[in-house]
């Protein structure tokens, strides 16, 4: 943004007109307008980007990775009761190797934000036997739609 208005600044003070500044940066003119006043009000940090205001990160750039890596692990090997992570897992897990506090509310938008997604297991029983289920769907689902309906109502 900073080389934007500079570029901006620039044009205009090589004799081009704002509006066609404005329309080759794809801004409005009054912006334009706004930027050359700056500079001249201020000729060394007006057109200067400023911080973002906001709250600060949760994670520094080198504890980012770390946490996403722990995340390809089961929660077990972290102690956690089941394989499944949670948002309030990874707040604790963030807090035990970081000592950082953070909401999980925050934390689901956040991983969202990274490509994680909420999980939920397959369900299935435990006494599955996935051989008996193909020679039912292989011998039997066929017999069962071959059947013909009956042209006589069941109900009275």
């Amino acid at each position: 943004m900073e080389a934007r208005r500079i570029t901006a600044v620039r044009r205009v003070g090589e004799g081009w007109a704002q509006k066609d500044v404005a329309s080759f940066l794809g801004v409005h003119p009054v912006t334009v307008a706004k930027w050359v006043a700056r500079r001249r009000a201020d000729k060394n940090n007006r057109l200067k980007a400023k911080p973002t205001p906001g709250r600060p990160r949760l994670l520094t750039d080198d504890q980012e990775p770390k946490v996403l890596g722990r995340l390809n692990a089961s929660p077990t090997k972290h102690g956690f009761a089941t394989d499944l992570w949670t948002a309030s897992w990874v707040a604790e897990l963030i807090l035990q190797k970081f000592g950082v506090r953070s909401h999980p509310s925050y934390l689901r938008e956040w991983l969202t934000e990274r490509n994680y997604t909420p999980q939920k297991p397959a369900r299935r029983a435990r006494q599955r036997d996935q051989a008996a289920i193909d020679r039912w769907v292989a011998e039997d689902w066929p017999r069962i739609q071959k059947r013909r309906g009956t042209n006589t109502p069941t109900s009275s």
